[in-house]
């Protein structure tokens, strides 16, 4: 069966959400930098879930989202 990849905004929060899975305790937490959080899987350590804060602020005009989509595909492949 495939991951589906399931993306979220928050707007309250200003929060975008990638996820492969729902959010569990068990995960662990690690920023990538640039407030972006990566939520781990416990026992493989792939990223499951990617918190992306001050979304809007991202996306404004000029303001580019860079993310290190090469360590986060490595993670869920």
């Amino acid at each position: 069966m495939e991951k589906q990849l399931t993306v979220l905004y928050d707007k309250a929060g200003d929060i975008l959400y990638v996820n492969t899975c729902k959010p569990y305790s068990e995960q662990e937490s690690e920023e990538l930098g640039d407030e972006i959080i990566a939520r781990l899987n416990p026992i493989s350590g792939t990223v499951e879930n990617l918190e992306i804060l001050f979304f809007a602020h991202r996306t404004q005009p000029l303001n580019l989202l860079e993310l290190p989509i090469a360590q986060v595909l490595q993670s869920i492949v």
